[in-house]
């Protein structure tokens, strides 16, 4: 199984395979010592055309001339030490294992790295018996400390191998289908949270770009009958520069993505950059992109960012970052970036070594649960080459050990380009696997129990102006009420007043929806017991701050029969004195309000008691305590029936009342 990641995310472009053969020239002249191992004029007349060849990428010729010079002299190591990496370079490993081989048999310790290269291509191929011979040899002859940890974690990688085949895991793969693949490469998807639009990234032909080919962004939609419809670029964000490597906010209206510096260094008209390839985003208004923005500094530096994924709530952007090696591979890891009140993003992080390791990481996801990460690396013990991975958080807010995700998903090649959607079951990936449309494609296949994250369902809504029914531009959070940290977050759409927000199942929430110079809006969703749920449909209508106005506060929680406040009711308090902060001419009532059960007179006045615990809440906040009058109504005004359960839980609440 062979991968491909696009330019902003590790291509081999022109400058890679000129600094990987820059690195092979000078191993092979350090070996040879100025002398060919030949003394046929004919034979290294060839080998330097065909030299010269590589070194312009002209691989036909190369290959021809090579194989003459070979020909010429069975003992000529140089032109088979060309050869094999060409057809690395090539993606044409059982041509390149046959030359290395060629190579061994000459003379194993003139060009020490060919043990290397065959026994990583033998991985690759699930030839592990053969690599770990081969990694043997490499670690006999081979002094250069790289190599050699190289060569161990490919010995590791096929231990693992052979252990993990005996226990494979549950993977049938199922294309998605014409409307989304191609005979061009497709990779990196990204689905909303409802699993009805799908991004990817496309690697098409382009005569334009100084590499003949570039990355741009498409866009498929579900159809009724389950299938894919038929894949649109995303004409205002693509260019005839390199985009890709992109995630979608939960809501489909953001994407974070990679652009890269052209040949020339530049990142196109109007726009600038930090590094080789920078992170930009894009905002989708109505069914239009915005022009993308350079996320800037901390996130952007000198160095090479990469691959994004946003978390649910919006808020919380895990990333790579790393720098050219000398052999012109990325040396990358993951690093995390959160958004503050202000919308500045702070100084990145890198993560744990239970995901990063001394090799290279790819591929990172932070699913929509906020504590499921998924990611490929090569720098821990797997198939070989890049395997997927999961790591759980911890309680502590660590990462926890990483689980290799096994074989079949993974193989002796590199794996990449993994998604997990909301619920968790349904997995897709990118491969070239026979059966399928052209070069690499898009699969959807149903990850096994072990795999998953905690399934994660949905609020889709629309806000609106309660009074003219224009939708409103709104900031809509979600809080788990027990730890009060923000969950999940979406802005809606000023045309459509449309959101979309993740709901973390397993846990309480609440619900705010706020937009300037409105009353905030409130709505509990408790399931804590639930393990699943169906989606929800809400319609939230917004009342202007003018004097009448009220909403209901419905995560404002007390102990039974008291006026005691419960520490979930933090969420829903400091809401009401972040509004009221902003809002300085702002007077309210709050109002108390109790069901029909007890004695009259004990209802209004734990009604009174606790209108006046939320306004100390609020003085003890800074709040002009002149500015929030604490009025019990006891029983006197309920909103519900008091003959249920549930109709005595509606009437048990607190409203406020602008004055």
């Amino acid at each position: 199984m062979n991968w491909i990641t696009g330019q902003g995310s590790g291509v081999r472009t022109g400058a890679m395979v000129l600094a990987l053969l820059a690195t092979l020239l000078a191993d092979v002249a350090t070996a040879q010592s100025s002398r060919y191992t030949t003394t046929s004029s004919k034979a290294i007349k060839l080998y330097e055309a065909g030299a010269e060849c590589m070194r312009l990428r002209k691989w036909d010729c190369a290959e021809g001339n090579l194989k003459k010079a070979a020909a010429e002299d069975p003992k000529f190591i140089e032109p088979r030490i060309y050869l094999g990496e060409m057809y690395e370079q090539r993606n044409l490993p059982k041509e390149a294992i046959a030359v290395y081989h060629e190579v061994l048999a000459i003379n194993p310790t003139y060009f020490p790295p060919a043990a290397l290269h065959l026994a990583e291509l033998e991985l690759g191929q699930g030839s592990y018996n053969e690599a770990r011979k081969h990694f043997a040899l490499a670690m006999q002859y081979d002094k250069d400390p790289q190599r050699r940890q190289r060569a161990q974690r490919g010995t590791a990688n096929a231990d693992f191998a052979e252990r993990a085949m005996k226990q494979p895991v549950p993977f049938a793969p199922v294309n998605l289908g014409p409307g989304v693949n191609t005979k061009d490469p497709e990779y990196f998807p990204a689905v909303t949270v409802d699993d009805s639009t799908l991004m990817f990234t496309r690697l098409i032909k382009d005569d334009r770009s100084a590499y003949g080919v570039q990355e741009d962004f498409f866009v498929s939609h579900r159809q009724k009958d389950g299938t894919w419809g038929a894949a649109m670029p995303i004409s205002t964000v693509n260019t005839v520069d390199n985009e890709g490597a992109g995630t979608l906010t939960p809501d489909g209206r953001f994407i974070i993505f990679t652009k890269c510096a052209g040949a020339d260094g530049s990142y196109g008209p109007g726009l600038k950059g930090l590094g080789s390839c920078d992170l930009f985003i894009s905002r989708r208004v109505g069914d239009r992109w915005s022009k993308a923005q350079n996320l800037g500094a901390p996130v952007n530096s000198p160095s090479w960012e990469s691959q994004p994924s946003m978390g649910s709530d919006g808020r919380t952007l895990y990333f790579l970052r790393g720098a050219r090696s000398r052999d012109g591979q990325q040396n990358t890891d993951i690093y995390v970036s959160r958004m503050g009140d202000d919308g500045a993003f702070s100084k990145p992080e890198l993560l744990g070594p239970n995901v990063n390791s001394p090799g290279k990481e790819e591929s990172v996801q932070i699913h929509p649960d906020g504590k499921t990460l998924y990611f490929s690396s090569d720098g821990r013990p797997g198939m070989g080459g890049l395997d997927i991975y999961m790591s759980r958080m911890q309680t502590d807010g660590t990462w926890g050990p990483a689980m290799n995700l096994g074989w079949p998903i993974n193989t002796g090649g590199d794996e990449n380009s993994v998604l997990v959607d909301a619920s968790g079951s349904l997995a897709y990936f990118a491969s070239d696997r026979e059966g399928g449309f052209g070069d690499l494609d898009l699969y959807g296949f149903e990850l096994y129990k072990e795999a998953r994250p905690t399934p994660v369902s949905y609020i889709r809504g629309k806000v609106t102006d309660k009074a003219t029914g224009k939708a409103l531009e709104a900031d809509v959070e979600l809080f788990d009420l027990a730890s009060g940290k923000l969950a999940a977050g979406a802005i809606s759409d000023p045309l459509s007043g449309e959101f979309t927000v993740c709901l973390p199942t397993g846990v309480d929430h609440a619900l705010n929806a706020s937009a300037e110079g409105y009353l905030f809006y409130s709505r509990n969703y408790s399931f804590a017991d639930m393990q699943g749920t169906a989606p929800y449909q809400l319609d939230v209508k917004l009342s202007k701050v003018a004097p009448g106005q009220k909403i209901e506060l419905r995560n404002i929680f007390f102990e039974t029969a008291s006026y005691a406040l419960l520490p979930t009711s933090t969420v829903e308090l400091n809401k009401l004195g972040q509004f009221m902060k902003t809002s300085p001419a702002v007077r309210i009532e709050v109002g108390g309000h109790t069901d029909d059960v007890g004695n009259d007179a004990a209802n209004q006045k734990l009604s009174e008691q606790r209108a006046n615990a939320v306004r100390d809440f609020l003085i003890k906040q800074g709040i002009d305590g002149g500015r929030v009058v604490a009025k019990g109504y006891g029983e006197t005004k309920p909103v519900a029936t008091n003959d249920t359960d549930e109709g005595r839980a509606l009437n048990r609440r607190t409203e406020v009342t602008v004055l």
